[in-house]
């Protein structure tokens, strides 16, 4: 995994800022320019395009010009990687929850036998 490690750091850098995670959940729905996207955002377009930049970076989001426009979309690869990831954490996790209260179990009914 250590070789692979960087697509996914940056995937969670990315995925880190509430601003980008707007944006992501707003390419969910479908494409959208990048005017349609900075819209909601009380930030100024040069700030925007920097968070564009970085979904961009990452792989979650791609883009290509329409005539003048230049418009957004989701790449699910690499989200579909970083919730995979996730995936894997949750039952390694799991599974050490579920040996923890089986043995916490095992030793409750050992002293009360004793």
């Amino acid at each position: 995994m250590a070789n692979n490690s960087a697509p996914l750091d940056s995937a969670f850098h990315a995925l880190a800022d509430p601003t980008r995670r707007a944006v992501i959940s707003r390419l969910i729905v479908g494409p959208a320019s990048v005017s349609e996207l900075a819209q909601p955002f009380a930030i100024g377009l040069p700030t925007f395009l920097k968070h564009l930049k970085v979904l961009e970076d990452s792989g979650l989001v791609g883009s290509g010009k329409t005539g003048r426009v230049r418009v957004c979309h989701l790449q699910p690869a690499r989200l579909a990687a970083a919730e995979s990831w996730i995936a894997e954490q949750r039952a390694i996790w799991e599974g050490r929850a579920d040996r923890l209260a089986a043995y916490v179990e095992n030793h409750i009914h050992k002293e009360q036998g004793q």
